[in-house]
């Protein structure tokens, strides 16, 4: 590749900063410029130089930015953003909600379509990483069963919810596998798991003063959707104990496939992640995934793609002569 590629950051969050930090470790990257809803002024790069601006400007550089990381949320933001700016750009992004993907794959598919654009969306460790483990591990043990477990870790949705009960000023929630299942899992027994079966919720709240702490520990333990069908524990603690012990939001999960072949034979696989960072490690892939949607448009891949249609040499920035010799 003779110049390097083009990247436009859109929404600078705990993603997208990280998504900074990540291209400083990929030299055949450069970032043009960060976009906003927030005022320009008030948000701090990691280089200083490096151009902010609205995200009402982002039109503008349609042609000086080879593919646009889109660093919003799944809720909202991006079923909005995702389809405007894959009319304009390469865009790769992070929508996690599983249940909607494919809804959104077909707006994202029709709008990078009508800009001859090239969208890979869902990417991360879970949906992405995690998919491409679940996908390899069903096509060569098809007589098994699959089981992701995820954390220990802090999930940002379950902390969200803790922190609209009423009288909550501020918490976090940890996903936490329960290690009898995955125990079992790993021994080969495939057995039948609940949701309570196979991960444990712990809570760490900061009361308002004056709070009801009994009314709070009930509203958070019977919430539907969140903790109402786990085992859930709820901590009370102080605001500067949380500030010191659980401010890091790390991560992490593992995904099992457990089958047979032959006459019977036990076969297990496994993948696993332990992260200090979530935000950064898939601002990482982001990153990764950037280059793929880039090679694949100049190839006239156009429109929505997932981690299912991404070749893997495509992913790094050596040539498949160099992967053959090093890596195969």
């Amino acid at each position: 590749m003779n110049r390097k590629i083009r990247i436009g950051i859109n929404g600078y969050g705990n993603l997208g900063k990280g998504v900074e930090f990540a291209l400083r470790q990929n030299e055949d990257m450069e970032l043009v410029a960060v976009f906003s809803r927030r005022d320009p002024e008030s948000v701090d790069t990691l280089d200083p130089s490096v151009k902010v601006l609205h995200i009402s400007e982002a039109e503008k550089y349609k042609d000086e930015i080879d593919v646009m990381i889109l660093c919003g949320g799944s809720a909202t933001d991006l079923p909005e953003q995702g389809p405007n700016f894959a009319k304009l750009f390469n865009t790769i992004d992070s929508f996690d909600t599983h249940a909607k993907i494919p809804e959104y794959f077909s707006v994202m598919d029709e709008a990078a379509k009508s800009g001859n654009k090239t969208s890979i969306i869902s990417v991360g460790w879970d949906p992405g990483m995690f998919s491409m483990n679940r996908l390899l591990g069903e096509a060569i043990l098809p007589q098994g069963e699959t089981y992701t477990f995820w954390g220990k870790g802090l999930s940002q949705g379950h902390s969200d919810a803790i922190r609209r009960v009423e009288g909550v000023k501020a918490g976090v929630q940890y996903t936490i596998p329960i290690e009898e299942a995955v125990n079992r899992v790993r021994n080969g027994e495939n057995p039948e798991l609940s949701t309570r079966e196979k991960h444990l919720r712990e809570c760490f709240v900061v009361a308002e003063e004056g709070a009801d702490k009994e009314k709070i520990e009930r509203e958070i333990k019977t919430m539907p959707n969140y903790f109402a069908d786990y085992d859930t524990t709820v901590n009370f603690i102080t605001e500067e104990e949380l500030k010191k012990n659980h401010s890091k939001m790390v991560h992490g999960g593992f995904v099992i496939r457990s089958g047979i072949t032959g006459e019977n034979t036990s076969q297990i696989v496994e993948y696993s992640l332990k992260l200090d960072s979530n935000p950064e490690f898939t601002s990482s892939i982001l990153v990764t995934y950037a280059r793929a949607a880039y090679k694949m448009n100049q190839e006239g891949q156009t429109g929505a793609k997932t981690v299912f249609d991404v070749p893997l040499g495509h992913l790094s920035p050596k040539s498949p002569e160099q992967l053959r010799k090093e890596l195969l």
